[in-house]
């Protein structure tokens, strides 16, 4: 059965919600704290959120026309290039803002940006593609996923910096594999297959499922499940999972979480595969 639509609308309020919650709890210390996220602090993640969420707001909500490099036509080093600098120039600039200043904002561009994204059509087309599930034209179901899993995981970067824990609802962590998931196909479009060849996927945890990467004669495609006898097996918590598609993991660190059974040279492109713009 191919991966089915993952509708992540009415989930980003709650999503939000929570990590609001968290925000408001938080010491002084606590926003100069390191993340995962590179040089990010917990205040840089922050402002990182607020900023997306204002950008999705101003440039689709409100039809803004975006700066130059940011249109359909962006790809590879340029689009790379220029979201870097559209995140550093934020970060900067908000330094000048209080934790509080960035909390109340982010409360209210939060609920704006569930409230826009409960009025749109799933099955519309998306004013951009997924780039890094290398389509060119993307349904809205999957463009507001990926906005989803951008929320999720910048708000388990501050959850594990702080000591808060993993997220309430373990459901959201499956709708945000199951987006990622759509990077594999994109992920393995150089590597060469034959009718039958075939990756099954297995993650444990709260999150747990199991899909299957399997080379057919249009290429690779991801359906959920798993075949009997695979070319290759890969098994990984849901905890690891999140990690890897979100850029997290060294391919070092991977091979030493994930259980690989047969064909191992194959499940490469699955570790280094990724589900943001890297």
């Amino acid at each position: 059965m191919p991966l089915p639509v993952t509708d992540t609308r009415l989930l980003f309020r709650p999503l939000c919600g929570e990590i609001v919650e968290l925000l408001r709890t938080l010491a002084g210390h606590d926003w100069e704290r390191s993340t995962m996220a590179g040089a990010w602090r917990v205040r840089d993640v922050v402002a990182h959120l607020l900023d997306t969420a204002l950008r999705r707001l101003s440039f689709h909500r409100d039809r803004l026309v975006p700066p130059p490099g940011a249109g359909p036509a962006a790809t590879g080093g340029d689009l790379v290039a220029f979201i870097n600098t559209l995140n550093a120039t934020w970060i900067l600039a908000a330094e000048r803002l209080s934790p509080r200043v960035m909390t109340d904002l982010y409360a209210r561009a939060s609920i704006e940006l569930a409230d826009f994204l409960e009025t749109l059509n799933p099955d519309a087309a998306a004013a951009l593609p997924v780039s890094w599930a290398g389509e060119t034209i993307s349904l809205q179901w999957l463009d507001t996923g990926r906005e989803f899993t951008e929320v999720w995981h910048h708000g388990s970067q501050i959850r594990e910096a702080v000591g808060a824990g993993p997220f309430s609802d373990a459901r959201w962590l499956r709708a945000v594999l199951q987006i990622a998931l759509h990077a594999l196909p994109f992920a393995y479009r150089d590597v060469p297959g034959r009718s039958g060849v075939s990756v099954a996927i297995t993650i444990t945890g709260g999150a747990s499922g199991t899909w299957t990467l399997q080379y057919r004669d249009s290429g690779w495609e991801v359906d959920e499940g798993n075949l009997a006898e695979p070319t290759t097996a890969v098994t990984m918590s849901d905890e690891t999972a999140w990690r890897l598609f979100f850029n997290a993991l060294t391919l070092p660190q991977s091979l030493s979480l994930v259980r690989l059974t047969g064909d191992a040279a194959l499940a490469l492109p699955l570790l280094r595969a990724r589900s943001v713009i890297v």
